[in-house]
């Protein structure tokens, strides 16, 4: 069989033979280093923001004849899950084995610092023998280096410069005579970026996709959703070139190889969200016969066993024989303790890039639940990057129009606290059954799971990032909710409670608004701005809050009472906080005066006066810190 594919906007010819595309070019030359005879050479090859999106899985539009053939020779797991749904948290997790909730590093273009027993896999497997080395990708969300300020926004670039250290020099072309490899081959065709671009030569037809219910039927949604389904295409055709060079230099006996991505899709509601659109992935692995003793499972088989993210560091410690560190979250994908023990993938969204929020969710072979701990806040929450695509304007204009239905319409809402998927019967993730009767054991069950994984984990990202990067100058997040004085449970329960949007509930958060933890007021705070005007009897309680010691108290205070006719004063406190040192309460406070709305319209003039100098500073190269603040001011003063 023939498939002709354009990679950028030229056309290759593919030959569909055996367990993969032969290419019709000479591939790049490995190297016939001798192979250790003890340890296998393993191979990650990882392709960035798609679902399972790929004919191995039964997805009939895709045109992935590589990926598809590897998959009828290895195991494919049909339940596999990114904790989280953007990168960069996500490579942490990989690179660490530990959830990044955990360790405060959950939120999207962070750089806290973690404790010194942290090391990433590349140091185990070193000092196992192996040559590390990786292709290009590296941005790990946390300070591989301590002289990192933790309240200084890098660049992905300066990321991708301080990240390199952990990895050896060149590819495993360099390795000594009979040392193992250890490689990662990280492709861009299906990312996000890659809808942004214009393709000449198309593949898939945007008239035959099959929409999910929550899009409009419009061009612009259809043109992309075709077009990625083309990068995927793309991807795929570099995944054969890889397999090619590695049966080239006859190695593929000798490798174990790992195709797998980084988290969801990237059209939206997919990538940044926990719907398995954003955390469920595709992962097929190789094990050539010679090390098959390591696994139970078959080649050309299936597991609906669940794993995640976190297990990949410790799977290969499993295949290099080396131990694993007892401080890892995750297991071996191949060990008994995972096939018998897990039951749920955990899965957790922050902040993505400018906008705040918090969500959890666990993951069984069925259902998903989800918890907002900010339901107030919409899925929608304009993100300039996000914004890039034309299906995302398109689908915003479509509502705006009073053209969608109620599925539609869902993305562009405030939140129900809770959500319950079937994904079984349900798999876009549109029919939320919390408030169904018949799922109440389901709901419970896993509601309670849920409570009790954020507590064993002591979560940290339920501290505002303000608190955060002030509480951890000289320990870790990890550290500091560990210490027998800070309430992490408490802190955790007062979001749940808060978040449950219960009048009822009040006369607690008007006591908690005054305890002596700073993020127990705080989640407080927004348990107040969750109730809006139902919240009027805590208006005193809140008031003096404007006078608090932390930032972050002040600024969920000062969104509560805007809801309960105190502009003015709530106003003032804003827009000081938008002058504070710490960058990430610059960013709070900038969040809440877009989510207010209409209601910042008193101070639209000094907002634009602040974007129009910080644009200026930007052109003459002295904002090197500030685009995150800038791109929220500037959509906020568009919108007046």
């Amino acid at each position: 069989m023939h498939l002709t594919i354009p990679i950028g906007n030229y056309r290759v010819s593919l030959l569909v033979t055996g367990i993969l595309i032969l290419v019709l070019s000479s591939p790049a030359a490995i190297g016939s280093p001798k192979i250790n005879g003890l340890k296998p050479n393993i191979l990650w090859i990882v392709s960035e923001d798609n679902s399972p999106l790929l004919g191995a899985y039964g997805d009939k539009f895709a045109k992935t004849p590589n990926i598809d053939s590897l998959a009828k020779k290895s195991i494919v797991f049909d339940n596999a899950f990114a904790n989280s749904p953007v990168c960069a948290p996500t490579r942490f997790s990989i690179l660490t084995g530990m959830h990044a909730n955990a360790m405060g590093t959950n939120n999207m273009r962070s750089r806290y610092r973690v404790p010194n027993f942290v090391k990433p896999y590349t140091d185990y497997l070193r000092a196992a023998g192996y040559h590390v080395t990786n292709d290009n990708k590296t941005d790990y969300n946390y300070a591989t280096s301590k002289d990192i300020p933790t309240d200084k926004h890098l660049s992905y670039q300066d990321w991708q410069t301080i990240d390199g250290e952990i990895w050896d020099r060149g590819d495993y072309n360099d390795r000594q005579e009979s040392q193992p490899f250890f490689h990662v081959y990280n492709m861009y065709e299906s990312h996000e970026s890659r809808l942004h671009r214009p393709l000449k030569n198309r593949i898939h037809d945007p008239s035959k996709v099959k929409l999910p219910p929550y899009h409009p039927d419009t061009p612009e949604i259809r043109a992309d959703w075709a077009l990625y389904y083309d990068r995927i295409t793309q991807m795929d055709y570099l995944v054969g070139k890889k397999l090619a060079e590695l049966k080239a230099a006859n190695a593929l006996e000798n490798t174990i190889v790992f195709y797998y991505s980084d988290h969801g899709g990237a059209l939206a509601r997919s990538k940044r969200f926990l719907y398995d659109t954003g955390t469920k992935i595709p992962l097929i692995v190789h094990v050539p016969d010679k090390f098959r003793h390591l696994l139970s499972y078959k080649m050309g088989g299936r597991t609906d066993q669940v794993v995640d993210i976190v297990d990949l560091a410790p799977t290969i410690f499993h295949l290099a024989g080396i131990k694993k560190p007892a401080h890892m979250h995750g297991e071996s994908i191949f060990s008994n303790v995972s096939k018998k023990n897990k039951s749920y993938s955990y899965l957790y969204r922050g902040r993505m890039d400018v906008r705040i929020d918090l969500v959890r969710a666990l993951r069984d072979k069925q259902f998903k639940y989800i918890r907002n701990y900010m339901p107030h806040r919409p899925n929608g929450q304009h993100l300039a990057y996000l914004w890039k695509a034309a299906s995302v304007r398109s689908w915003q204009k479509t509502c705006q129009r009073g053209q969608c239905n109620p599925n539609q319409q869902r993305f562009w809402q405030t939140r129900q606290t809770e959500e319950l998927y079937d994904t079984k019967n349900d798999p876009w993730e549109v029919n939320n059954l919390a408030n169904d009767p018949t799922f109440h054991y389901q709901l419970t069950s896993m509601r309670k799971d849920l409570q009790a994984t954020n507590r064993y984990y002591k979560d940290v990202g339920f501290i505002p990032e303000g608190e955060l990067i002030e509480r951890t100058k000289k320990i870790t997040g990890y550290e500091l909710v560990r210490k027998s004085s800070f309430p992490i449970d408490l802190i955790i329960e007062t979001a749940e409670i808060s978040s449950l949007a219960d009048p009822k509930k009040l006369d607690l958060l008007i006591k908690r608004l005054s305890h002596s933890e700073a993020v127990v007021r705080y989640w407080a705070a927004v348990g107040c701005s969750i109730l809006k005007f139902q919240s009027m009897p805590a208006k005193t309680a809140l008031i003096a809050r404007l006078d608090d010691t932390s930032a972050d108290v002040k600024i969920a205070a000062a969104e509560a009472l805007i809801y309960l006719g105190s502009e003015e004063k709530a106003l003032a406190a804003l827009m000081l906080q938008l002058k504070h040192p710490s960058a990430m309460v610059r960013i709070h406070a900038a969040n809440v005066l877009d989510a207010i709305g209409s209601k910042a319209k008193p101070v639209a003039n000094e907002l634009k006066m602040l974007v129009n100098s910080m644009q200026q500073l930007k052109k003459e190269g002295k904002l090197p810190d500030e685009n995150y603040l800038l791109t929220a001011l500037s959509y906020t003063v568009s919108k007046f």
